[in-house]
């Protein structure tokens, strides 16, 4: 059953009462020996329910049923002195100048990324896999709306039956012509598997994530996008390979009894990547400045 914040901003909109007895209360608190009455948090709650008059801030019980669980105010307390939703300033991570990489680090890092389709036979550490999701899960969503699940296949042997099991129930498809017309790449799989030992589908990697979404969110499959591509940044970072893969998705859709089993259900949009450590390595970043196109926007003034 999804996650009571899988419905995110329509839950809280339709039913601002059983969205607090769901999620609970805001537990919002200040802590008065550390405030400096700065209204930090005041003016940088997107929802404006954070007020103060005369002393500390605080939040009207009416409207907490209209935070967005943003902790904009919990980040931006220059004092640490406010806490939210159960979560304690001390144990976020400070984040300032000397906190942060370099624009020539980020510049390299994004212009040397690459899709990845040669994998080692060898499982990435679950440890590091789980720090990439819970780091991936920190990218914005629309609305805040959140909710998203991360399904990954985190061990090799268990990849290999999935692939099996997969080409297989996909032989039974096609010859059963049951595979849609806008999925025609699916029909050289299987041959390229049996004759040449060859997997198109999964590129011989040894994990997937894919990022799934409630269908009700405001932008579900931007959220999907923004996720995976922050994954994918943090993975290569890490020195895994990573690769969009769209063949997957056209293989679940065809295969909705194997799609369930991975535990994707109705009222969910998602997309696949594969990722594990590259059997390849690109010494140098490839060049596109010239392909890029910057249109400039003014709006021209009327009288």
């Amino acid at each position: 059953m999804p996650h009571p914040q899988a419905d995110g901003v329509q839950l809280r909109e339709r039913c601002p009462i059983l969205w607090l007895e769901v999620i609970g209360m805001l537990e919002f608190k200040i802590d008065a020996e550390r405030c400096v009455l700065c209204d930090a948090c005041v003016e940088d709650c997107p929802v404006r329910i954070i007020e103060r008059t005369d002393g500390l801030p605080f939040i009207r019980p009416e409207r907490e049923a209209h935070c967005l669980r943003c902790q904009h105010c919990l980040a931006v307390c220059p004092e640490a002195a406010l806490s939210i939703l159960g979560r304690v300033p001390e144990a976020s991570l400070e984040r300032g100048p000397n906190h942060l990489p370099r624009m020539e680090q980020l510049e390299r890092l994004v212009r040397g990324r690459r899709s990845v389709r040669r994998y080692r036979d060898e499982n990435v550490d679950p440890a590091l896999i789980d720090s990439l999701i819970a780091t991936a899960a920190h990218a914005p969503s629309g609305v805040n709306a959140q909710g998203l699940v991360f399904h990954v296949m985190d061990d090799r042997q268990q990849m290999e039956q999935f692939r099996r099991r997969a080409l297989a129930d996909l032989a039974d498809a096609l010859a059963a012509d049951r595979v849609p017309l806008q999925f025609a790449y699916l029909h050289a799989a299987v041959p390229a598997y049996e004759k040449h030992g060859v997997d198109i589908l999964m590129r011989g990697a040894p994990h997937f994530l894919i990022v799934a979404a409630p269908e009700a969110n405001p932008c579900p499959h931007e959220d999907i996008i923004i996720a995976l591509t922050t994954f994918e940044l943090l993975a290569q970072n890490a020195g895994l390979g990573t690769v969009w893969c769209g063949m997957l998705k056209m293989l679940l859709e065809t295969l909705p009894d194997l799609k369930a089993e991975l535990g994707l259900t109705e009222g969910y949009v998602y997309y696949p990547m594969l990722f594990g450590h590259p059997a390849v390595h690109y010494p140098r970043t490839v060049q596109r400045d010239e392909s890029v196109v910057i249109q400039r926007c003014a709006i021209t003034q009327h009288d």
